[in-house]
């Protein structure tokens, strides 16, 4: 356990305290006690940060490549060193349990360690002519001051995936992570400037959502705008963006499905999806939820599910027995509510969970539905919380139109020794990550989006630095 911080935003290198700012507090989820008060930024911080954005941009795209590499270098190295006590505001902000919260940490200092090398690598090409006295080029170029948008559920990675791929593409950013995690977004922003990046490169700010939309992705400033979050909030955003003609990388929900043949042993396919269902309390886009098993295997995968959904330890992340943390806030509880109930409606099996626990904080019981119908709500809202549904399936076509009959398409699962039913998953299910017999959906170095209503562009990988850039054709007469 660390103290927490005091709570600050980041502006043209500058920090600014809550002084003559409104405030909200910051709450842990373990407990429900008061961790701090964050300032909200006013429409004159907003106006600042868009300025120094707009300056430190001209300073950041003419440092060479290699340069700004070396500072993204030196800024993982630090996160890695500071990685305990990252690792404990993560735990202190989400309950996400300590063991996975050093995980996260590591992973946030591996993007930004592959975003510095890739930087360098933002190749043009030469275009052959067809005149001999002209020459034609494509070459890349930072597309400008990026407005990012970052979530609560992931609040190392997120910002590290935003901040580092656009500094990486030689862009300024302003990020407004989330009002409930911000100390952990905070604490990356301070090693940046540790290590050596420019006043006005990276802006932090918070405050109400839609004000810091409105302002940011109405602004010419902004060039490009990177989001996380929900569908609905998305096509917001991407509403505003369209109006100022802004490059969009929205990375938007998901509702996993989970396609399990005959051919695999159903109790080892439930104990591995456990560890993989709860992490994070289910608080994750990619979390596998729609289970779609083989009707001949399906009992015993649920049943193994459920009891081992029924042994997982619940308590504060801090604790080192503790499995599964609490939920982020109280909002997620009742949500959770809702979904049990309507299962409970239509004489849907809860087989685990299905209750609040603990005396204090956030807690719900990881919860199975079994043999779930296609009406029900779980099997058509994501839940993003600690329940799992089943279904049974017969054929592989029937289980291709079940994991595909939903309009979101981000993460989807396929467990099957049968390379015949691997490559008509792969081919046939509509969505931006298909992953067979694990459980891994994104690394720094892969590109990870959405089909559908889950998203428009990429993050991670050579993809998601591209997005961050424009292409200039220059065609030069020398005769």
């Amino acid at each position: 356990m660390i103290d927490y911080p005091a709570l600050r935003l980041l502006i043209d290198g500058r920090w600014h305290d809550a002084a003559g700012r409104n405030t909200e507090p910051v709450l842990n989820p373990a407990t429900g006690a008061v961790l701090g008060e964050l300032p909200h930024a006013t429409a004159a911080d907003l106006d600042e940060a868009l300025a120094a954005s707009a300056r430190g941009h001209e300073v950041w795209r003419k440092m060479p490549a290699v340069d700004r590499g070396r500072i993204l270098q030196r800024a993982a190295a630090l996160i890695q060193e500071r990685s305990e006590h990252i690792a404990s505001l993560i735990t202190l902000e989400l309950g996400k349990p300590i063991a996975e919260a050093r995980v996260e940490v590591e992973t946030a200092a591996g993007i930004f360690a592959w975003n510095a090398e890739e930087g360098r690598r933002a190749y043009g090409r030469v275009i052959p002519s067809r005149n001999r006295v002209i020459q034609q080029i494509a070459v890349r170029e930072p597309l400008g001051p990026i407005a990012a948008f970052a979530p609560w559920n992931a609040p190392a990675i997120t910002p590290a995936r935003k901040i580092s791929s656009a500094l990486a593409a030689g862009c300024s950013v302003i990020i407004k992570p989330s009002e409930e995690t911000p100390a952990t977004a905070l604490a990356i922003a301070e090693l940046l400037q540790e290590a050596g990046l420019p006043a006005g490169v990276l802006n932090v700010v918070f405050g109400h959502p839609a004000m810091i939309s409105g302002v940011l992705v109405g602004s010419p400033i902004i060039r490009g705008i990177t989001f996380t979050g929900s569908t609905a909030i998305g096509k917001q955003l991407g509403a505003l963006a369209v109006q100022t003609m802004k490059r969009m990388t929205l990375e938007l929900g998901g509702h996993a499905p989970v396609v399990i043949f005959d051919d695999v042993d159903p109790e080892a396919a439930a104990l591995s999806a456990v560890t993989a269902k709860f992490r994070n309390s289910g608080q994750v886009c990619t979390s596998p939820t729609r289970f779609f098993v083989h009707e001949s295997i399906h009992d015993r995968f649920a049943a193994k599910l459920s009891e081992l959904a029924d042994r997982l330890a619940v308590g504060d992340g801090f604790n080192a027995a503790t499995k599964m943390g609490p939920l982020a806030n109280a909002r997620r509880v009742e949500a959770m509510e809702r979904f049990v109930d309507d299962a409970r409606a239509r004489s849907i099996a809860v087989s685990a969970g299905g209750v609040r626990c603990g005396e204090r904080g956030f807690f719900f019981r990881p919860t199975v539905l079994t043999q779930v119908d296609q009406d029900c709500l779980a099997s058509n809202v994501e839940p993003f919380g600690p329940l799992a549904a089943t279904a049974s399936f017969r054929t592989r076509d029937e289980a291709i139109a079940l994991a595909n009959r939903l309009p979101s398409g981000l993460a989807s699962y396929v467990m099957t020794s049968d390379l015949r039913h691997a490559a008509a998953m792969a081919e046939g299910i509509a969505a931006g990550n298909v992953i067979i017999n694990h459980w891994q959906a994104s690394l720094p170095e892969t590109p990870f989006g959405g089909f559908k209503d889950s998203g428009v562009g990429t993050e991670g990988g050579i993809e998601g630095l591209q997005d961050f850039q424009s292409i200039k054709y220059v065609s030069q007469f020398s005769g």
